[in-house]
């Protein structure tokens, strides 16, 4: 069954008349909106008033400065004003007054420094030679062969040779700077070292009645047999 509309109900037709009233109204309103909202605003500007403060302006000025005092000049007297430069043969007196020098004055006082006493050089030949044991070196070396033993070290290297060494006899009959000229080894020096070292005193030698000190040279030859 087809359905039939009426003309004069049919909204259809009447659809572009309401478009156009729809947007004639639109239109009117955003032209009232913009007209309200410009509104002129003013901005006042207030000035604050008050009562006007003198103030008086002062110069800034700096310090002054402490001038620079003068040095005090103080008298000092030297040493030199005391001290007088005289000959040789010009007698001078020693005896000084204390009471003429004040507080303030410096008084030099003289101080004796005593001299290094400096060793004697020992003397190899002297008027009175030293003894040992009532003899002369030969009963020295005769003793010291007797003390002398062969290092065991050196006996087992088979080490052999001539010892050179010197010795000084002091004052006191004292031995005293053992040195050696030559020596085949150590172990020999050594070894003479303890010899030389254990042994006794002997009578000093004199020089123009004069105990003096007498350096020796003394030879020991070292061999294996």
């Amino acid at each position: 069954m087809e359905i039939k509309k009426n003309p004069k109900v049919d909204l259809e037709n009447k659809k572009g008349i309401f478009l156009e009233v729809g947007m004639i109204i639109a239109l009117a309103i955003c032209i009232i909106a913009l007209s309200v909202g410009q509104e002129k605003k003013t901005i006042e500007i207030m000035q604050i008033s008050g009562p006007e403060i003198e103030m008086d302006l002062v110069d800034i000025t700096k310090p002054e400065e402490p001038k620079p005092q003068a040095p005090v000049k103080q008298a000092v007297q030297l040493i030199s004003d005391f001290i007088k430069v005289v000959k040789n043969d010009t007698k001078i007196d020693t005896n000084f007054d204390f009471a003429e020098f004040t507080e303030d004055e410096i008084i030099v006082e003289e101080i004796e420094v005593e001299e290094e006493v400096q060793e004697e050089a020992p003397f190899l030949k002297v008027e009175v030679m030293p003894s040992f044991m009532g003899g002369d070196l030969n009963t020295f070396r005769a003793w010291v062969a007797q003390e002398f033993q062969i290092p065991a070290i050196a006996a087992e290297n088979g080490i052999q040779g001539r010892v050179v060494v010197q010795f000084v006899i002091e004052k006191d009959g004292s031995l005293s700077n053992i040195e050696f000229l030559q020596s085949p080894d150590r172990v020999y020096e050594d070894e003479v070292t303890r010899v030389l070292k254990k042994s006794p005193k002997w009578t000093p030698g004199r020089q123009r009645d004069a105990v003096v000190r007498v350096r020796y040279i003394l030879p020991i030859n070292c061999t294996l047999q």
